[in-house]
């Protein structure tokens, strides 16, 4: 399926009269003249396929016809000395699909010809915020000027009305997800070859970073989180500023991105590449988890619905170990949901309670977290759901425990 298709998907759910304009976005500061790395709108990529700042995409729906205008900066031999070529008209013509393109001093004009001489009832811009206190982004600021300027439209989120869309992936996007797993699995080997006790959690992130972008991936889909010992134990840890320790675990949550579609796996490795034998027993445990959620994953089912699946091969796993009195005590060794959806970005947008369809990658990512031993465990997949069940797309990043352990000898 092309960007065309998805524009075309999303018009089919519009009512007439109506305005769609979103951004690419424009880079942030640090401070003085540096800039964080750019992240292209994901609701405008999607959209689009394209990923170059300053730009953006127009859309006015009738009755009769979907008018599509794409703007971008236009090129300026002064500034491609200094920061490298700008794409062309013919250029983005090619990936997107959209024929009348434009240079963004024009955008303006576009959106006062339409706002004067056509009707329009409502605008649809990405109004998405993650919490109460994040900044504005670009999209946001735009839309808030938009109704300044035309109080009598209704906004209305793009993003909300993207969900359905990007919840069920297109051929081309599982298979852009297949790239960027086929690189994860590449760096986590190379890892696998050069972990030993005595490295630095961040000499572990460089071997990974540095094996994803010698093959491609300009970007990871997240920081990297390389928890040794203890640190295996939180979440989201991300200092990876300790030494691994002989004897410890290693958890490594991490993935790369290619062509903008992001993997997300989890594998727990031992430091010194064999496991004793309690490292083995919880290892075991939660790969059995791990097995059930992808042997129940299909379409019809939520997440919810595997959570309660992740929950009760653990529990039951921990009552026999005599870990817990009873099954429902597992949320203290495990605290976390097991699956999410992954697409464009690493936590891929979905509407709660959604049951998952043909077409929906999600991550299967169990775990334990056992403080007073310093064992942190957890095995993540991706899942492509099909028709009747689920393919893991990662099934080549070995987690066998046997195959770990001769990998690393």
């Amino acid at each position: 399926m092309s960007f065309a298709e998805h524009r075309e998907r999303l018009y089919q759910t519009l009512a007439e009269n109506t305005l769609v304009i979103a951004y690419a976005g424009i880079p942030i500061h640090t401070n003085e003249d540096d800039y964080y790395d750019f992240a292209v709108n994901s609701q405008y990529f999607y959209l689009t396929g394209l990923q170059r700042q300053n730009t953006a995409f127009l859309a006015y729906k009738t009755a009769k016809k979907t008018r599509e205008i794409l703007f971008i900066e236009e090129p300026d031999p002064l500034s491609e000395r200094w920061t490298g070529k700008m794409p062309t008209k013919e250029e983005v013509r090619s990936v997107s699909g959209i024929e009348d393109v434009r240079y963004t001093d024009k955008l303006e004009d576009a959106i006062g010809g339409i706002m004067g001489f056509c009707r329009v009832d409502q605008a649809y811009f990405d109004l998405y915020r993650c919490q109460m206190n994040d900044l504005p982004d670009y999209n946001l600021v735009m839309a808030e000027r938009f109704k300044q300027a035309y109080p009598h439209v209704i906004l209305k989120d793009l993003h909300t009305a993207c969900v359905p869309l990007r919840e069920r992936k297109d051929a081309e996007e599982v298979e852009r997800i297949r790239k960027a797993l086929d690189v994860t699995r590449s760096g986590l080997e190379f890892v696998m070859k050069n972990l030993r006790p005595g490295m630095m959690e961040y000499q572990v992130q460089a071997d990974f970073e540095y094996a994803c972008k010698r093959l491609g991936a300009k970007r990871l889909a997240f920081p990297v989180i390389a928890g040794s010992g203890i640190n295996g134990c939180m979440m989201h840890y991300e200092t990876n500023h300790c030494e691994v320790q002989d004897g410890s675990l290693i958890l490594l949550d991490l993935g790369a991105k290619l062509e903008n579609y992001c993997s997300d796996i989890t594998r727990t490795y031992p430091a010194n590449g064999k496991f004793s034998p309690r490292q083995r027993e919880i290892y075991e445990l939660v790969l059995k988890a791990n097995e059930a959620v992808a042997a129940a994953a299909k379409p019809g089912i939520t997440t919810r619905d595997l959570n309660d699946v992740a929950c009760r091969v653990l529990g039951e796993g921990l009552l026999a170990m005599g870990m817990i009195q009873d099954a429902s005590e597992v949320d203290k060794y495990y605290m976390h949901s097991v699956s999410h959806p992954i697409g464009i970005d690493v936590h891929d947008v979905s509407l709660a309670g959604d049951v998952l369809q043909p077409g929906w990658v999600i991550s299967n990512e169990p775990g334990l977290y056992i403080d007073e031993e310093a064992i942190g465990i957890r095995i993540e997949d991706d899942l492509l759901i099909t028709e009747d069940g689920c393919e893991v797309l990662s099934k080549d990043i070995i987690k066998d425990p046997d195959l770990i352990e001769a990998f690393m000898a």
